[in-house]
């Protein structure tokens, strides 16, 4: 707990404001991530949030909150909202309204709005309930302060969550619509549809209200329809999801033919397994060719931020022709093993760049049986990708490669392919795993490190030496903060430093979570 604030603090103590930074970032105030495990948080885990809290400072943590949850550094929403959820029931009157006007923009959907109330009703504290005078006037401004057709879409696609429904919310919150647009879409969440229909019917709408009229008869006719061609019509025209239709609908080939042609490019990458075993995905057909066409499509690729570690991801677990546990099998197609694998490279001109000097050494075994949790790729192409996606984007990276307790030179440059950079990281057996090996180096050669990454394979991370006093001994001779990642690819994981050091990271496992926290430590975010 920060104590005196008169005291220069050392960059790498590990103060309240960044144990908040930690736990908004991936839930816990400590310096260990577990890829692929589910956040659970509470008042235990959040001890940093509650001491700024009781300091005074509960409008600099809403902003922060605020911060965390729109600039992608998250690696989940939940965290900011419980942290939100705390602040809202806080003691302090002027944190309270930061945080009720905060809800808006923390909570984008209604999913993050359901979750937030949940988390309000778990830490309720007293015999009075939550449902108090400012909370109602949050969830209304949240109804209010969107247009009819994006509440329209809001509504269809997440109707009840965690316990919650629209209508739950604004019966509980006495919301009054602010518009004609609003009122229409409140309108159909608490009636239904036949009472929207004749109460609109002879009116003179304004456009608005037409446009999302149209769009929730859409909506009702899709559930009682049993005319395929009538339902892919309307999917086409009206881009409706899966959320939006019935089961019955979803047992139909060309009804996930149609899906598939607007379907959000991550899901589908997700699904090519499933679609490619219940022949909606057949080899040589329009569909497939359709499909493959936007996998690569650049733009869309863009516009999805899609990050090359998650393509290789689903690339590695269609190419394996099975689902995890072994149910769902199917024959692999080249062409859309193809076309994954080009916009996994052309994804890494979207990336951007730290611009710091980095170390990215890697400890890992020639074997490829060895494969990162949760997913079907191998340990080695995992760190060959995890290296292309920094020493692509960062000017000033340097590789290394361990063997036999030395370092061996490698040359990873641009242009090299997936298959070239993963057989020159493991062209020489590892014999140990001496994570001060990085930090010598750069020591002794008199190279200023603003981050090193070092990436094992060793599920049992037995050091001969700390690399944290090496570390340390690298900060001091080169007069920089230097920071360490140590990046356990199957690992249960432990921490790295035996006191607290806000410079040091350990990962365990590895998702696309893994490089968000990489990023935000090299940024200094947390």
């Amino acid at each position: 707990m920060e104590k005196n604030h008169d005291m220069k603090a050392q960059p790498w103590e590990v103060d309240d404001k960044a144990r908040l930074c930690r736990f908004l970032c991936y839930g816990s105030e400590g310096d260990i991530y577990t890829a692929r495990e589910e956040v659970q948080v509470s008042r235990k885990s959040a001890e940093a949030l509650l001491a700024l809290l009781e300091d005074g400072r509960g409008a600099e943590v809403v902003e922060v909150i605020t911060r965390y949850s729109q600039d992608g550094r998250a690696v989940s929403v939940g965290p900011c909202l419980f942290a939100l959820a705390v602040c809202s029931q806080h003691s302090d009157l002027k944190t309270r309204q930061a945080a009720f006007k905060a809800l808006k923009e923390v909570c984008q959907d209604p999913g993050c709005l359901f979750a937030f109330i949940q988390y309000k009703k778990e830490l309720k504290d007293s015999k009075n309930g939550i449902w108090g005078r400012a909370l109602r006037k949050a969830v209304s401004n949240w109804y209010n302060g969107q247009n009819a057709m994006s509440l329209a879409a809001s509504v269809a696609k997440c109707k009840r969550q965690n316990g919650w429904s629209h209508q739950d919310l604004l019966k509980l919150s006495h919301a009054k619509p602010a518009n004609d647009g609003v009122a229409l879409i409140c309108k159909y969440i608490m009636k239904g549809w036949k009472e929207v229909k004749a109460e609109y019917a002879d009116r003179e709408n304004p456009e608005e209200v037409l446009k999302a009229l149209s769009y929730l008869e859409v909506l009702e006719k899709v559930k009682h329809s049993s005319d395929e061609t009538e339902v892919i019509t309307m999917i086409e025209e009206h881009a409706l999801e899966e959320e939006q239709l019935l089961t019955d609908h979803l047992k139909s080939k060309n009804v996930w033919k149609a899906l598939l042609k607007e379907m959000p490019l991550q899901l589908l990458m997700k699904r090519l397994g499933k679609m490619t075993a219940k022949r909606i995905l057949e080899p040589g057909s329009s569909d497939t060719q359709t499909v493959c066409d936007r996998i690569q499509n650049d733009a869309i690729l863009k516009k999805g931020r899609i990050h090359p570690f998650s393509i290789l991801v689903a690339l590695e677990n269609y190419k394996k022709g099975q689902g995890y546990q072994g149910k769902t099998k199917w024959e692999t197609d080249s062409n859309i093993i193809h076309a994954m694998d080009s916009a996994f490279y052309k994804t890494f001109t979207h990336l951007e760049p730290v611009d710091k000097n980095l170390v990215i050494a890697v400890d890992i075994s020639t074997s490829l049986s060895s494969v990162v949790p949760g997913t079907s790729v191998s340990t080695a192409v995992a760190a060959a990708a995890i290296t292309m996606v920094f020493a692509s984007t960062e000017a000033n990276t340097q590789v290394l490669a361990y063997s036999g307790g030395s370092l061996v030179p490698c040359s990873v440059a641009a242009g090299m392919t997936l298959e070239q950079v993963t057989a020159e990281l493991v062209k020489t057996p590892s014999e140990s795993t001496d994570c001060t090996l990085p930090m010598a180096w750069a020591t002794e050669n008199k190279k200023a490190v603003d981050i090193f990454i070092i990436m094992t394979n060793n599920p049992i991370w037995a050091f001969s030496a700390s690399p944290v006093e090496a570390l340390k001994r690298h900060r001091q001779k080169m007069g920089t903060f230097s920071k360490f990642v140590m990046c356990g690819l199957t690992s249960n994981g432990h921490a790295v430093a035996d006191k607290p050091d806000r410079g040091v990271l350990s990962i365990c496992g590895f998702d696309l979570g893994a490089i968000t926290l990489i990023r935000n430590m090299a940024l200094g975010l947390i």
